[in-house]
């Protein structure tokens, strides 16, 4: 887990980070968003010890980053924005270079870099030189080398950056994989649709401050308002109308031939209980879903500004 109490740093006159304060739980897929300058880069390079904060605490994975250094960022795997390769070294080198530094048995280093290998699909680069990789794929092979030491707690910034449809599948199904081990993952992406499909909770900072926390859902909800709802009715139209009519959470509602959409006020309870309030009443529902309002439209409705 990552909490994070009042931190703030400064550069010489600039505030980079400003009173801020977090909690990511295990197995939590945490976004950082925010435009240039907003904070994300000096505040996860604070996290893992690469920037001294003016002052705030920092506890990962329960252990005080200021009082137990080593064995505080020991539980953390960090994969910068741009990382540099050895482009001297093939895949399977780099990899087994780490491995060795990050005390993974000789006996157990070959197994292990095979499974990340495969994991980021290099399998059959193992034997390549790093520097005749595409951007996309020394961004995979990094991806491998943060992973090895199967760190408790994943800091990534940018992990998507220079990758191709291949490559960002292959991340969000990554992501998907440390969520379901109880790991704690923070994330930083401009690329906001895919952090849609795999973060449980996202922040946006704006000049140093986190000005949204929450999870996807909730901070959706707060920021845009009312859900939008999509429903196709196999039968009971009619009756499917009135009740809608009767809900004062319920907004228009516009469509034909069976698939309607309406805005609704309300969140998965009282989503979940206007089904059941249909199916009970005899209509017969072939989808009900809230319309997957995307991390895009709640960044542009809170207005972030990028730093000059």
């Amino acid at each position: 887990m990552i909490e994070v109490r009042d931190l703030r740093v400064d550069y010489d006159s600039v505030c980079a980070v400003r009173d801020l304060n977090l909690a990511i739980g295990r197995g939590e897929i945490f976004g950082l968003i925010g435009p240039n300058g907003a904070g994300k880069t000096s505040t996860m390079r604070a996290l893992i010890g690469l920037v001294e904060p003016t002052y705030g605490d920092i506890f990962l994975n329960g252990v005080d980053l200021e009082d137990k250094r080593e064995e505080a960022v020991g539980h953390v795997g960090f994969m910068p924005d741009f990382p540099p390769v050895y482009e001297d070294l093939t895949c399977r080198e780099f990899l087994d270079l780490f491995a060795c530094s990050y005390g993974i048995p000789k006996e157990h280093r070959g197994p292990t870099i095979e499974r990340y290998l495969a994991m980021v699909d290099l399998t059959e680069k193992r034997d390549a030189f790093t520097a005749g990789l595409s951007r996309g794929m020394k961004q995979r092979l990094m991806l491998a080398k943060t992973l090895l030491p199967e760190p408790a707690v994943i800091i990534l910034d940018e992990p998507a950056s220079g990758m191709d449809p291949h490559g960002r599948i292959l991340l969000k199904n990554i992501m998907l994989h440390l969520k379901s081990q109880d790991r704690t993952v923070l994330i930083s992406s401009h690329i906001l649709p895919e952090l849609s499909e795999f973060c449980t909770s996202v922040g946006i900072m704006e000049r140093g401050r986190m000005v949204v926390t929450g999870r996807v859902d909730e901070v959706t909800a707060s920021v845009l308002g009312r859900s939008e709802m999509a429903v196709e009715i196999v039968s009971g139209e009619e009756r499917f109308a009135e009740i809608l009519a009767a809900d004062p959470r319920v907004g228009a509602l516009s469509g034909v031939g069976g698939i309607y959409s309406f805005a609704f006020d309300g969140g998965r309870e009282e989503a979940s209980e206007l089904l059941a309030e249909l199916v009970g009443a005899g209509v017969r529902v072939a989808s009900f879903a809230r319309k997957k309002e995307g991390l895009e439209e709640v960044f542009l409705k809170v207005g972030a500004k990028e730093v000059s």
